[in-house]
């Protein structure tokens, strides 16, 4: 014989999956507006549907009663953690990144827009696969939470609490001009993608993206110096 309120409990959690999946697919959406082109958009949604399933199965609305406040920040994990598998850099083109990095922001310095691949290719002496494959991977971490952003590179030299890497990021967000600051803020707390950035502020997002890059290296520097 059937169990009333398990079979209600069963069809609350099913409609759950059916309410949410418009919430998981515009989530993926404006994940996939802050990443390169190699990455599919339909993966992102398909990693979100799997762990919305998961989540609403152990979902007990006697503990929460906001299904979204308790799987919201688990379904964004689950596609960070997707877009993590993604990357197969050695440390050897961890450094490669490095160096088209320095390169890109010369280039700049010079010439106010990014370089080619080709151009990255022919200067840095490498294929430009490579110089494609790093720079992908790059743009990757760029959505990644600020902990995985210090170790792309090279582990930091010591455990960061947060309340250390809170202090240390506002000492380098100090040191930044009114622009930049709020490039920093659009970017990572409205999570704006480069392009709405550079519309709203009237910047290339080959600019922005300098920048975020230059206020990462200063906050590694802090914390390894």
């Amino acid at each position: 014989m059937s169990n009333p309120y398990i079979e209600t409990l069963k069809s609350y959690k099913d409609t759950l999956i059916i309410d949410y999946m418009p919430a998981v697919k515009a989530m993926a959406y404006r994940l996939k507006e802050r990443l390169p082109g190699s990455v599919d958009f339909n993966d992102l949604v398909s990693i979100g549907y799997e762990e919305l399933v998961k989540l609403s199965h152990r979902y007990d609305p006697k503990k929460n009663d906001n299904f979204w406040g308790y799987a919201q920040k688990r379904i964004y994990g689950a596609m960070l953690d997707f877009l993590r598998s993604l990357d197969t850099l050695t440390r050897g083109n961890r450094q490669l990144v490095k160096r088209i990095d320095q390169t890109i922001q010369d280039y700049m310095t010079k010439n106010d827009y990014e370089p080619s691949d080709e151009y990255l290719s022919e200067v840095l002496n490498t294929d430009i696969k490579k110089i494609k494959k790093a720079r992908a991977a790059d743009e990757i971490y760029s959505v990644m939470p600020i902990e995985d952003q210090l170790n792309f590179y090279d582990d930091i030299s010591k455990k960061i609490e947060e309340e250390e890497l809170i202090d240390v990021i506002k000492k380098v967000l100090n040191t930044l001009n009114e622009k930049e600051r709020l490039i920093i803020q659009l970017y990572y707390f409205e999570e704006l993608s480069l392009k709405e950035i550079a519309d709203i502020l009237d910047v290339s997002e080959s600019r922005i993206s300098q920048i975020h890059k230059k206020t990462i290296k200063k906050i590694r520097k802090k914390l390894n110096g």
